[in-house]
């Protein structure tokens, strides 16, 4: 997803991967390439049979909406028969005693009780814990970085580094990160938030203790002069896209937070390990002027004390949410799970970065669904590993674990802790498969099928002209790869028909190769029936609604010159409409779209409308737009959306 920008620094592509192990491209049918081009051997995968293609668009397609026009304005767009009610914005009170909020201020301790920046990620867990309740819930956000020019007066344009920001802004900056928790409710059709439910809670940068758990807990490269033990970190960053358990807590991925510290990393003794994950100095946030924490030269540990899927239990409000490290550190895209068919948990999450990887944690206890408080050190013990897709179509899961391999002290690993706090690394060594950027990871509720959206990598090379590491191939045959693609990982399936994500082994192929279909350079692959507003680009989020359907969010389809906003795409992923995907919502200018989650009976999908306005000269003073107030002295604010049908129907019906 996007992050922190500058003129000359992208905080989710610094890191440095010096693997040669063959990326996807390379691995998957070298002889379909050969035998049949590239275009052949991705539709050998993706497309439909040819009856299906002749059955017609709508015909096929369980989604019945007319797409939403692609395009750009200054307004949301949804599709007819539907409507699009903005249910909470960045700055909303949350809290009883919480002020309003008022454009241009500086107010951290006010910012501490309203809605944070930048809602991304949403999991609308019901009310009461236990209940399929589809019009009372917790609607659980992530906020995932700020837009300083955009949030402020007087800001310069993608604020650089140490300058612009005084002591008071950093504050205010770092308790609009974060997470938050509202009630929610819906009456007479449309939903609003409960301002003083005892269930709100922000749980911010700036204010919230974490507990640190797992392998790397209490470890001496976790330890600060604030936090001698170890054990302790205030607050959670660059909160992206996560998921949510079985027993009802949420989980949430810390991604770019490389971008946070200022300081020298190389005068530091985690110099090559910070390398691997791009911490740079005078970069991003300017929070090490003012906090010490975030200035390397003073505390070198604290980068590695992020980068964790972080949980906590929106239920209790006085809960102390966990960085569980053994799901290691890397720049986290979702954390969605999947009870297994031998009732252990499985975990899958991706490194956003061009050339990361796959992941997939396997708990060694089991689900207990009668006995929640059981389950809630469930994430703390169990094996981590890293995907590596072979070229008969199997995805082999690579176990990361210390004195296994090459993850022994001659390498530098000299306890689990160690390959946590270094999981690129230990990845790298094992042979992972390097990825086009994976974001977003669901996993099917119907056929238990996992599906990763791979944004774009325009860093691709031609078959011929680069490394192994880079070049194009069949199962990534794009070079300059500017449109993403959807893989689909099928595990083994029981003779009870369950899918056992546990298996070391699964099969994988494409769901959706992104890109306009009726541009042959492209080479994108979606079911013949697609429209010309119903194909998109740059998948980023990926949920199911309660029919199985996939539903993907967007972030990018304006780049590399196209003039279209992102936007919500549902498809199906079975049956003859499979990968026919249909446009449902459009967003404003400048923004992305995130966060898609489901009510229980499919009749509202939440969405994040994130960082609307943003541009390469926009300011809080000439913003590209102020949606959704659209006042003449209040900016843009990040907010989210509740789509429903006017007929009171399930969302694609």
């Amino acid at each position: 997803m996007n992050a922190m920008h500058d003129d000359d620094f992208d905080p989710e592509d610094v890191g440095v991967n010096t693997s040669t192990q063959p990326d996807i491209q390379t691995v998957i049918s070298r002889r379909m390439l050969l035998a049949a081009g590239a275009a052949g051997a991705v539709a050998a995968i993706a497309a439909p049979s040819t009856a299906q293609a002749q059955a017609g668009g709508r015909a096929v397609s369980t989604l019945k909406f007319k797409d939403v026009k692609h395009g750009m304005d200054d307004k949301i767009h949804v599709a007819e028969g539907y409507r699009a009610d903005v249910l909470i914005r960045w700055g909303d009170p949350i809290a009883k005693d919480a002020p309003d909020f008022v454009p241009g201020k500086v107010d951290a301790a006010a910012q501490e009780k309203q809605f944070g920046y930048n809602c991304d990620f949403l999991a609308y867990q019901p009310l009461p814990y236990g209940s399929r309740s589809s019009s009372r819930g917790l609607l659980c956000s992530n906020h995932e970085y700020t837009n300083n020019e955009l949030m402020w007066p007087g800001i310069p344009v993608r604020n650089n580094g140490d300058k612009g920001l005084t002591k008071e802004q950093v504050e205010h900056d770092m308790s609009a990160h974060g997470l938050s928790v509202v009630e929610v409710r819906k009456s007479g059709g449309k939903w609003s938030y409960v301002k003083d439910s005892p269930y709100n809670r922000r749980l911010s940068m700036r204010g919230q203790v974490f507990r640190v758990a797992g392998p790397a807990a209490g470890h001496a490269r976790l330890k600060t002069k604030a936090d001698p033990t170890g054990t302790q970190v205030i607050g959670t960053l660059n909160n992206c896209a996560g998921g949510f358990t079985p027993w009802g807590t949420v989980l949430t991925g810390e991604e770019n937070f490389n971008g946070y510290f200022r300081g020298d990393p190389k005068k530091t003794p985690e110099a090559a390990n910070y390398a691997r994950y791009g911490v740079q100095p005078f970069r991003g946030a300017p929070w090490g002027v003012h906090v010490d924490r975030f200035d390397m030269d003073k505390e070198p540990n604290e980068p590695n004390r992020f980068g964790y899927v972080c949980e906590y239990d929106p239920y209790d409000p006085k809960s102390t949410p966990v960085k569980r490290t053994s799901i290691g550190r890397i720049k986290h895209e979702g954390a969605m799970t999947a009870v297994s068919a031998d009732g252990r948990v499985a975990l899958y999450t991706g490194d956003d970065e061009r050339f990361e990887y796959v992941y997939k944690f396997v708990t060694k206890g089991k689900f207990d669904p009668s006995r929640r408080e059981r389950n809630m050190n469930l994430l703390d013990e169990g094996t981590l590993y890293a995907a590596r897709f072979n070229e008969d179509g199997t995805c082999t899961w690579l176990p990361l674990v210390h004195g296994q391999g090459p993850l022994t002290a001659a390498n530098g690993f000299n306890s689990q802790a160690d390959v946590c706090i270094e999981t690129r690394r230990a990845a790298d060594l094992v042979g992972a498969t390097p990825m086009d950027r994976p974001e977003g990871i669901a996993i099917s509720p119907k056929t238990g099928k996992v599906y990763v959206c791979l944004t774009y990598n325009e860093r691709r090379k031609p078959a011929n002209d680069a490394s192994a590491r880079e070049r194009a191939n069949p199962a990534n045959p794009r070079a300059e790869n500017k449109w993403g693609q959807i893989v689909e990982i099928s595990p083994p399936v029981t003779r009870g028909g369950r899918a056992d994500h546990g298996a070391l082994t699964s099969r994988w192929g494409f769901f959706i190769v992104a890109g306009n279909p009726k541009d042959p350079k492209t080479q994108a692959q979606y079911h013949p029936a697609t429209t010309d507003d119903g194909w998109f680009q740059a998948p980023d989020n990926i949920t199911f609604d309660p029919k199985g359907r996939a539903w993907i969010t967007t972030d990018g389809m304006d780049n590399f010159g196209n003039d279209m906003a992102d936007g919500l795409y549902g498809a199906d992923t079975t049956g003859p409409g499979r990968a026919l995907s249909k446009h449902l919502f459009r967003t404003p200018v400048g923004a992305e779209m995130t966060g898609p989650a489901f009510t229980p009976d499919g009749r509202t999908v939440f969405v994040s409308v994130q960082h609307p306005g943003e541009g390469d000269k926009m300011t809080f003073e000439k913003p590209a737009t102020r949606w959704p107030d659209f006042k003449p002295d209040t900016p843009p604010r990040p907010s989210v959306v509740a789509i429903t049908k006017l007929d009171g129907g399930e969302v694609g019906s």
